[in-house]
């Protein structure tokens, strides 16, 4: 398949678009370990690109680390699925053998949790909770989980480079050993001084030209704030066996449609087209402003989501809203006030991302200073 089949028109990176929401806890962590500089012939960054866009990969499995430090605030317990990924440490094992048949395995010290495709069929399993939930696709259906958190070099380099605009420098870097697999690496700079990303780095199988490590460096730092690479890759087709699960004895099976989680019968959009209408869609204003790496998105919340009191701090959650919520409006009491020509509120400034709740009920992100969100919040 084509390494860059999805070219979407996504123009920043997964990590701004999932803290809108999530909390998590962040680990201080350093770069792969590097070994001394394979010597390959040049190559530009021209044709690096196309060897991402012409590279067929048929067959893979491996053995992926991924590390972030966000900056986030320390409370990872409201963190979840794929958030978790966003904080600390984590070690996944992946299988691929074409477009209807994945694994990724989560690996941690008291279990694992697999995402297993098989065709149309889709498995989730926990061997924690020691449960399973299985999925029938639509017939016509692309990825199983499209707009999930990369857990592989090769998803997070195909939606930074979808990125690649004049608003971006690209460059070569300096040629690397990635789990023993000689690479060059594709630097990509956002030339927009706004944007809080310094660099992505991407380094690209020499041979196979499969990305093996992906970096994301922040404004100001030398080491990496979010970074996935493998530590073992294996470019050999994986046996079949790999993507049939049988869930084990006394595993809890839960059915669920393609359309919405847990429902028997999937619902329908109001435009008539299968799948889910996202609850207030219509009435959240979600918008976006600017280009390239330092758009904004920009949301307005319900009055019944971010219920204030006169002093201008979130309203106290009822007791139906559980430890969670109260951990959430502690956080965002938590967090400096702001105040300008744009009105005013609290900001939260990560190493990759700022997000500006403002007293009118807006959520503005992005991966740049809080400067470029108070001018969009002028907006």
């Amino acid at each position: 398949m084509s390494v860059l089949k999805n070219r979407s028109t996504l123009r920043w990176l997964v990590p701004m678009a999932a803290a809108v929401t999530v909390v998590g806890g962040g680990a201080a962590i350093g770069t792969f370990a590097a070994n001394a500089e394979p010597a390959l012939p040049p190559r530009s960054a021209a044709q690096l690109l196309v060897d991402l866009q012409t590279a067929r990969l048929d067959g893979l499995s491996g053995t992926v680390v991924q590390r972030a430090d966000l900056g986030l605030p320390p409370l990872a317990g409201l963190a979840g699925g794929d958030a978790a990924l966003l904080t600390g440490t984590h070690t996944l094992r992946v299988w691929y053998s074409g477009p209807d048949r994945q694994r990724v395995a989560l690996l941690d010290t008291l279990g694992e949790r697999d995402v297993i495709r098989s065709g149309r069929d889709v498995w989730t399993w926990d061997s924690k909770a020691n449960t399973a939930t299985h999925r029938t696709l639509p017939e016509s259906t692309g990825r199983a989980a499209e707009g999930a958190l990369p857990v592989t070099p090769k998803d997070a380099a195909e939606q930074a480079l979808a990125a690649v605009d004049p608003s971006t420098l690209v460059t070569t870097g300096r040629s690397a050993t990635v789990a023993g697999r000689d690479a060059y690496e594709l630097v990509l700079t956002p030339r927009d001084e706004a944007s809080l990303v310094h660099q992505v780095r991407i380094a690209i199988d020499a041979t196979e030209h499969v990305p093996l490590r992906f970096e994301v460096l922040a404004d100001g730092a030398d080491r990496p704030a979010f970074e996935v690479a493998f530590t073992q890759v294996d470019y050999r087709r994986p046996d079949a066996d790999q993507f049939t699960f049988n869930p084990p004895p006394g595993v809890k099976v839960s059915e669920e449609t393609a359309d919405r989680p847990g429902s028997k019968a999937g619902p329908h959009r109001k435009d008539g087209k299968p799948g889910a209408q996202r609850p207030g869609a219509e009435d959240a204003g979600l918008r976006t402003v600017g280009t390239g790496w330092t758009t904004v998105l920009v949301a307005r919340t319900g009055a019944a989501d971010v219920a204030r009191t006169p002093a201008g701090d979130a309203a106290k959650p009822g007791p139906a809203d559980g430890p969670g919520a109260a951990q959430a409006l502690d956080l965002l009491n938590g967090l400096p006030k702001v105040s300008g020509d744009w009105g005013s509120g609290r900001l939260f400034a990560g190493k990759l991302f700022s997000v500006l709740l403002t007293d009118d009920g807006r959520v503005l992100a992005g991966l740049v200073t809080p400067e470029r969100l108070y001018e969009a919040a002028r907006g």
